[in-house]
């Protein structure tokens, strides 16, 4: 283990251990580098480290401080992992999505407010808009496919489940702009099936929620462009 890894681990022992909890400001940078035995240097790498990976925050002239630790910031970091990732791999990402919003849809239907079914409705009430006439505002179509998915999302109960396909939002952006531009009326289907989403979700019915949600993701996968259309 290097000397950064002992920063990291040490600095992770005292959160779990609950010496450091979220919001504490970390102590002075000698103290600190004695407690755990380590270079100021090797300190700073690691709390450099643990400030990338969403664990610690550094103000300007104020010092370093435990964020709220909340999944959404942990997790934050997988977004850049899964750009990195080449087309190839866009069919797995796919369907891990389709794991997770399945299951978000089914808990999301047990678990929407009225205010929150309004929420959702209001954002499909906008495509009719975008639609009307000889072209379709693609960028605008995603963005409220993206506002739709998220909101159903953010009303699981589930932060980690929220965090992880907020984190595979962002990579599959590519794949439903190339997916709105080569495929004749997808817009139109789409918006179809989210309304029927969205019925279940006002009925509050979460079986057919995930029925309906399995059904609409399957027919993503299904014309998702070969390795290298992207490109």
């Amino acid at each position: 283990m290097s000397r950064t890894d002992e920063v990291v681990d040490g600095i992770r022992r005292m959160i779990l251990d609950g010496r450091l909890r979220p919001g504490d400001r970390l102590p002075v940078e000698k103290d600190l580098a004695d407690t755990l035995q380590v270079s100021r240097g090797s300190l700073r790498e690691g709390v450099r480290a643990l400030s990338i990976l969403g664990v610690l925050h550094t103000r300007q002239g104020d010092g370093t401080y435990v964020t709220s630790l909340d999944p959404g910031r942990l997790l934050s970091p997988m977004a850049l992992v899964l750009d990195l990732q080449d087309d190839g791999a866009m069919p797995a990402f796919h369907s891990v999505r389709r794991v997770l919003e399945t299951e978000a849809a089914g808990l999301a239907a047990t678990r929407m407010t009225e205010a929150a079914v309004a929420e959702a409705r209001a954002i499909l009430d906008r495509v009719p808009e975008i639609m009307h006439g000889t072209s379709v505002d693609h960028d605008k179509f995603i963005e409220i496919d993206i506002a739709f998915h998220r909101v159903i999302a953010a009303h699981t109960g589930n932060p980690v489940l929220e965090a992880l396909i907020e984190s595979f939002a962002g990579r599959t952006v590519r794949a439903r702009l190339w997916r709105g531009l080569h495929t004749e009326g997808i817009e139109k289907r789409t918006h179809d099936e989210h309304e029927a989403i969205w019925r279940a979700l006002a009925a509050h019915d979460p079986e057919a929620a995930r029925i309906r949600m399995a059904s609409h993701l399957l027919g993503v996968e299904d014309s998702l462009p070969r390795p290298g259309a992207l490109d």
